[in-house]
This record gives C-alpha cells, sequence and structure tokens, in this order.
C-alpha cells in the first residue's frame, strides 16, 4: 500500500537531525525534482554538449572541449566559495594540437596568479577551489587514452591487396604509409616489412657490374622456409597511430660517355626504422687511366678492370653492418693485359657475391633473394626456386672479348632479381653466333644492379645501364 504526505516544510521539534527511512530502506528523489543545500559529493555533472568556442565554466558542471577546429579559453567562475568544483575532458583528442587555455577568473590556479595550459591529448582534469592562498587546485588528472578501437592494425597506402586473414600493402614509389589504429596484441600491432633499395649503376669500359640494393625482410607471420628467404627475420615492426613515410630508392645511373666511366650507387628505400642501403656503382677503367673500383653499399658493386689491377680491394655489400645481412660483396677483376685477360666482376647480390673477372662464371652477378608470392605478389623475377619471386640480383660485369683469350666468352649475366646483362660486342675476329648486346638495366622495382658496358673497340659503344629502382611492401593481419 502506497501512502503521500503532502506537506511544504518538514522540522524536527529538537535536537540538530532528522532521519528518512529505515534499515534496508532507500529513500529516492522523484524523477524530474531537483535538491539544493545538500552539498556537493566531488562529482560534477556532465554537459554532454561539446564546448566548440570560448565559454565561462559553471561551478558544478563538467565540459566536453571540442578544440578540433581550433585553440579554446575556458574562464572559471568568479568570486568561488570553497569546494566549489569545476571538470574539463578532451571531446576529440585535439588538445596536444589545439590547447585549451584556463583563465583563473580573478582566483589563483595552484597558487600562482598565472593562467594554465591544457596541451594533452585525450586529458581529463577536475578543479575544485580550497582557498585564497592556494586557489582552484587539481584533484584528479587523466592522461589515459580509452578507446574503443578494433583488435587489428588499420592503414592505408600503396597498392592495398588481401589475402585471407592478411592485408599487404606494396609501394612500387614513394609515398606514406598511414597507420589508422594501432591494434592489440590480441588481434594484430605490428607489421611484417620487405624492404629493397634500388641497384647501383654499371660501369663502362671493361666495368664492373653494379650490385644490388639492400634486401631487408621480416617475416613473423607464419610463412614456411623456403617460401621466404634465410634472409628474413622473425622479428616484426611495432607501429602506432601515426603517418610513416615511404621512400622507394630509385637505382643508379649507368654511364654515358667517353670509355671508362663508372654507374652511380643506388638510393636506399625505407620504411620507418627500416633503411635498405642503395647497391654499389660499378667500377671502371681504360689503358689510359687506373683502375677505378667499384663501391660498397647494400650489396658491393663488381671492379672494373685494368693494367693495375692486383685484388687488393673488393667492394663490401652489407655497408652499413644490419643483422640478418643486407647484401653480399662485389669481387675482383683482372689485368686485362695479362693472360688470361678477362674482365670486370660481376655485382653482389642478396643471396651471393659478384663473381670474379675470370673463370666459368666470368663476371656473373649474384644472385638475389626470394620472398613468398603470398606478400610479393608478380613482383620480382623467376629464379632457381621454383614458385617464390626473387630481387635484388647483381648486375653483370663486361669480358674483354678483343682478347683472343676471350673472343668466345660471353659477358656476365645480371644475377636472378632483377640484375642486368652485362654488355657483349660483336667482334670481327670472334667465331661463333654474334653477341652483339647492349648492357641491360635492372630490373624495375626489383633492386637490381645494372649491366656492365663492354671494352672498347666492339661494336656496341652504348654505355653501362641503370639499376633497378627498389620497393616497399608491408603485410599484416587485418582480421580471424
Amino acid at each position: 500500500m502506497t501512502s503521500t504526505i503532502k506537506v511544504n516544510k518538514i522540522e524536527k521539534v529538537d535536537g540538530s537531525t532528522i532521519e528518512l527511512g529505515g534499515p534496508g530502506t532507500s529513500v529516492n528523489l522523484a524523477s524530474g525534482a531537483t535538491q539544493t543545500g545538500f552539498g556537493r559529493t566531488g562529482t560534477v555533472d556532465w554537459c554532454t554538449t561539446a564546448k566548440t568556442s570560448p565559454f565561462t565554466a559553471v561551478s558544478g558542471d563538467g565540459f566536453f572541449i571540442n578544440t578540433s577546429c581550433g585553440a579554446i579559453t575556458v574562464t572559471l567562475p568568479s568570486s568561488p566559495s570553497a569546494g566549489d568544483i569545476v571538470s574539463f575532458a578532451d571531446y576529440a583528442n585535439t588538445w596536444n594540437s589545439n590547447n585549451v587555455t584556463v583563465c583563473r577568473g580573478g582566483s589563483k590556479i595552484n597558487g600562482a596568479c598565472a593562467n594554465a595550459l591544457l596541451s594533452t591529448q585525450g586529458q581529463s582534469v577536475t578543479l575544485i577551489y580550497v582557498d585564497g592562498t592556494r586557489g582552484w587546485k587539481n584533484t584528479m588528472d587523466s592522461t589515459s587514452d580509452v578507446t574503443g578501437a578494433p583488435s587489428y592494425v588499420i592503414a592505408t597506402g600503396g597498392t592495398i591487396t588481401t589475402c585471407g586473414d592478411f592485408k599487404v600493402h606494396t609501394f612500387l614509389s614513394s609515398g606514406c604509409f598511414q597507420v589508422t589504429n594501432g591494434g592489440f596484441p590480441s588481434g594484430s600491432n605490428t607489421v611484417d616489412y620487405f624492404v629493397v633499395a634500388g641497384g647501383g649503376g654499371g660501369g663502362e669500359g671493361y666495368g664492373g657490374g653494379g650490385a644490388a640494393g639492400g634486401f631487408r625482410l621480416a617475416s613473423s607471420l607464419g610463412i614456411p622456409a623456403p617460401t621466404m628467404s634465410p634472409l628474413a627475420t622473425p622479428t616484426a615492426l611495432p607501429v602506432s597511430i601515426q603517418t610513416y613515410p615511404i621512400t622507394v630508392g630509385a637505382g643508379g645511373a649507368g654511364f654515358q660517355g667517353p670509355a671508362g666511366g663508372v654507374g652511380a650507387n643506388g638510393s636506399a628505400s625505407v620504411f620507418s626504422t627500416i633503411t635498405s642501403t642503395g647497391g654499389g656503382r660499378g667500377g671502371a677503367a681504360t689503358p689510359s687511366q687506373p683502375e677505378r673500383l667499384g663501391n660498397p653499399g647494400g650489396s658491393g658493386g663488381g671492379n672494373g678492370s685494368s693494367p693495375a689491377e692486383d685484388g687488393s680491394s673488393i667492394p663490401t655489400g652489407n655497408t652499413p653492418p644490419v643483422s640478418p645481412p643486407q647484401g653480399n660483396n662485389g669481387n675482383r677483376s683482372y689485368n686485362y693485359l695479362q693472360p688470361p685477360q678477362y674482365g670486370g666482376a660481376g655485382g653482389g647480390g642478396a643471396g651471393a657475391a659478384g663473381c670474379a673477372g675470370c673463370g666459368s662464371n666470368l663476371g656473373k652477378g649474384g644472385i638475389g633473394s626470394f620472398v613468398s608470392p603470398v606478400m610479393a605478389g608478380s613482383n620480382g623475377t623467376t629464379g632457381p626456386v621454383p614458385s617464390v619471386r626473387y630481387f635484388a640480383g647483381g648486375g653483370g660485369g663486361s669480358n674483354c672479348a678483343n682478347h683472343p683469350q676471350t673472343l668466345n666468352d660471353p659477358a656476365g649475366a645480371g644475377g636472378a632479381g632483377g640484375g642486368g646483362n652485362a654488355g657483349q660486342p660483336n667482334y670481327p675476329a670472334q667465331s661463333g653466333p654474334a653477341k652483339n648486346r647492349s648492357a641491360a638495366a635492372g630490373g624495375t622495382n626489383t633492386g637490381g644492379g645494372g649491366g656492365a658496358s663492354s671494352g672498347p673497340g666492339g661494336s656496341k659503344t652504348d654505355g653501362s645501364a641503370a639499376g633497378g629502382s627498389g620497393i616497399v611492401i608491408i603485410r599484416y593481419k587485418f582480421q580471424n
């Protein structure tokens, strides 16, 4: 049975306490009713309409402040009483870029006669007025961004493909990988990467082959060998909400000019903290000038042949050093005026060093290494391991086909993975099928080294070839 008492005022006959209810009884304030005189309990009533322009705070209220369109100034209540309370919260997580200025309204803020600045993303603060000495004091400060978010990485950039539960972003040119959700370990918060730099240009005039660009690969997502290169690290790269600039390195130029010019190093490719170094140039020489060596780099360029060749210096790969190594050395050439009178060396590749300018593998570029098509798609080239894609092959070195000992030896072949073949002229004294070919460039988006040009005196004098551009590929899990 419900009964109702209607009165305007209840007063106790004596004493100072009026007791409402009893054990196990709750006392409710009717819906729509308000109360005064009970004092506050250290909390505020939140205004759920976000503030987007300057305003004056009211004691007892909390305010969401949206600075996505610009900085905002809020003024504290004037003539506050002890116990007055206000709260502010970052509505759009933008206080780090567009700040909130808290004007003191004539009172001190934590003992200072100065305004305060709120500049932390996701921040919320509660200020209580204590007294005239300290003024407003902050009693609660949170910088935790408690945001409901998917458990998986979400990102844009490059050409995006999907394969099962994974997304792959392929960059054939420079761009941006923008992460809009960093995910969680229960889903994904790391990415695998494949970063190949530009290959080096070949050398001219008994030239050495250009080297492959650096080859760096992370494979943590369960792709077994031999589908993925033995050079792969199992350590994936953590990502967070931000924009990651992507640099796809260009191939180094070949030399198009008087005999004896060297190529140029390839350019680095970069993703986050991962940098693959450009491939080293191929060396060159002529009878009128001393040998010009290949350069170190992601892989080392092949040395050019000359009368001064003594094999004392071999251009090094994996420079600067990383683990697993990003490439291999070039190799030495041989004195083309003395038997056996061979030519320039091959450039190093991701999978092997370049071959010396003599022997059965005369000037052959070092083989590249391979990546699963699940990650590489149709990019790269074929190679010895079936059903995978090769990258970062070294460029071939030129022979000295105008000397009797080498008339029938082929010029150096580029290594699998985009390495360019060396040029091969057709000399009048040469027997067998004509080998009248130009030096070949490294494959586009393979990081292959450029092929060297042939020595002077043949019918092909069109210079050495450029290295191939690099590539950046990023892969992560986006669903179960």
